[in-house]
C-alpha cells in the first residue's frame, strides 16, 4: 500500500476578505475530491485573505498511480486563471517506509 501527499502553497487572485476567500477555495477543494477520488482539505493560511495552502490524500496500491493522480491535481490547480501555484510538494510513501506508532493492539 502506498500513501501519496501533495501540499500546495497558493495565492488568490482579487480576494478582500476571509468570506470571499472560502467562496473561492471551497470548489476548488470539492471539484479536487470528486474528480479524483482523493481526501482534501484547506490545511494552512486559514487568517491570510490571498493565500492557502491545500493539503491532498490519496492511497493505491502502487507508487506510480500515487504519483499520477499528484501530478494530476496539481495540473488542474494550476490551470485555474484565477490561482498561482507558489509552491508544490508532493511525497509518496509506503506502508513499509519507517512504520509510525498506531498505538493499537499491534503497534
Amino acid at each position: 500500500m502506498f500513501v501519496g501527499t501533495l501540499t500546495l502553497d497558493l495565492l488568490l487572485g482579487d480576494i478582500r476578505s476571509l468570506k470571499q476567500k472560502r467562496a473561492a477555495v471551497r470548489p476548488i477543494v470539492s471539484e479536487v475530491r470528486r474528480r479524483f477520488e482523493v481526501a482534501a482539505a484547506e490545511v494552512g493560511h486559514l487568517e491570510l485573505y490571498r493565500r492557502t495552502e491545500l493539503g491532498v490524500a490519496v492511497v493505491a496500491a502502487d507508487a506510480g498511480h500515487c504519483r499520477h493522480v499528484l501530478e494530476a491535481v496539481e495540473r488542474m490547480v494550476a490551470d485555474r486563471p484565477e490561482i498561482e501555484v507558489l509552491s508544490a510538494h508532493p511525497h509518496v510513501r509506503s506502508d513499509e517506509d519507517d512504520p509510525l506508532p498506531t498505538g493499537g493492539r499491534d503497534g
